[in-house]
């Protein structure tokens, strides 16, 4: 009767809230309020489990593949589509996938999960599966340093009751106490040592070395990239080569890829019918958000996440700046995090053409970090409103790309809905 109750005053608040325009976590919150325990006895009853997706980039991108990867076989998925991954965006997301009596059609789920909400998370439900895909300094004013937030990967990990998949080539995840103490099965992907340099970790972006790459670890099943040409991979695994064209564009989308066959793989075992696995890949297109084209008339605006010094990075190297208009637009909001230090970790020599618009509350910011690289820039302009239309104005080229935060980049798709069609994610 309680969860009847609670799934009928969650919905009637989430109904609210899209109506009002408000945010996707907002009816999550209200139900955390009145009933903790809505969010297990929902998950629990799903007979695969859950899939946890944790680490510090890559997060939304990885969980629609494995979403996807996983429907290819016959299942029905449930998911947190939105992005939005503390604990009360999973039960909001839940709230919209419930009937009225609170119950889910689903065979299994697929989360992802903010590291240090991830380990509340782990304390309620204990996930199946977990994916773990990197380690990298973030928001450093709510994880502190790198270690600290190594440790909340492996509190993940030790929840987890049938298996763990790391990234071999983070040297934090490959090592070999922290899989001592696992007691499930523990598998790993990883790219081929030609490729490695591609995938700095955060100790080469940051010159360090004390912890060196780890090339070669000893794992009893490993799901390797094995070769990259612009948007075609060719990915091993049970002894056998396999070629994909991706639609996803970016180097780390081809590394997400492979983390998300892995945990298929492992997911799946001998029932996995790898040739719809591999064509449900080759078919999905990045989340909402993440290298996301909108088309506004002849002109496509790409809107790519930037959220700390490695993925910034990533992204800049994943896409020229030849023949396109770009716009940066920083937030410092709590889902952006408040410290803003780590643009200066990013080199931006690559903008060669320079910036069109620098916006959001820490333009000025953005702005002087630019200079500093000797990047040109056109217009600063802190009101995300107001930038965007000189952008839309002052652009010439047909390929538009938006670097931005979080928070920045659910201001830029909603005004984006006064142009044209823009997808509405719940």
């Amino acid at each position: 009767m309680r969860h009847q109750l609670t799934t009928s005053l969650g919905k009637t608040v989430k109904k609210i809230s899209q109506l009002r325009g408000g945010g996707s976590a907002l009816p999550g919150l209200f139900v955390e309020k009145i009933d903790r325990d809505f969010m297990r006895r929902t998950l629990t009853t799903l007979p695969m489990g859950v899939v946890l997706v944790s680490g510090t980039n890559g997060k939304t991108t990885t969980t629609k593949m494995v979403v996807e990867l996983l429907k290819s076989q016959g299942l029905t998925v449930f998911t947190n589509r939105t992005g939005s991954n503390f604990t009360r965006g999973v039960t909001a997301a839940l709230l919209g996938a419930v009937d009225q009596r609170g119950k889910l059609d689903a065979d299994i789920a697929v989360l992802e999960l903010d590291e240090a909400h991830a380990v509340h998370f782990v304390q309620a439900v204990s996930p199946s599966y977990c994916l773990l895909l990197n380690v990298m300094r973030d928001q450093l004013d709510r994880f502190g340093e790198i270690d600290k937030t190594a440790e909340l990967l492996y509190k993940i990990a030790a929840h987890t009751t049938k298996g763990v998949v790391v990234n071999q080539d983070d040297p934090r995840l490959a090592k070999p106490a922290f899989h001592s103490l696992l007691t499930v099965p523990v598998r790993s992907y990883g790219v081929s040592p030609d490729l490695l340099k591609e995938f700095p970790t955060d100790d080469a972006l940051h010159g360090a070395a004390s912890l060196p790459l780890v090339k070669q670890p000893s794992f009893a099943d490993t799901t390797m990239l094995e070769a990259l040409s612009d948007q075609t991979a060719r990915i091993g695994f049970g002894g056998t080569s396999h070629t994909v064209d991706l639609k996803l564009r970016g180097i780390y989308n081809a590394q997400n890829a492979v983390g998300a066959i892995a945990v298929t793989r492992m997911v799946l075992g001998d029932t996995l019918n790898v040739t719809a696995m591999l064509t449900a890949l080759a078919a999905v297109t990045p989340a909402f958000g993440r290298g996301e084209s909108i088309a506004v008339g002849e002109t496509t605006y790409e809107l790519v996440l930037v959220k700390n010094p490695a993925g910034f990075r990533l992204s800049l190297k994943s896409f020229s700046s030849k023949d396109t208009d770009t716009m940066i637009v920083i937030n410092d909001d709590y889902a952006d995090g408040r410290d803003m230090s780590w643009l200066w970790d990013v080199d931006f020599d690559s903008l060669t053409e320079g910036v069109k618009v620098v916006s959001g509350v820490r333009a000025y910011d953005m702005a002087l970090r630019l200079q500093y690289d000797e990047v040109l820039i056109g217009t600063v302009e802190p009101s995300v409103d107001k930038a965007l239309a000189a952008f839309m104005q002052q652009g010439t080229q047909p390929t538009r790309r938006i670097y931005c935060t979080y928070t920045a980049m659910l201001s830029v798709r909603k005004l984006l809905r006064k142009y044209t069609s823009v997808e509405t994610v719940r």
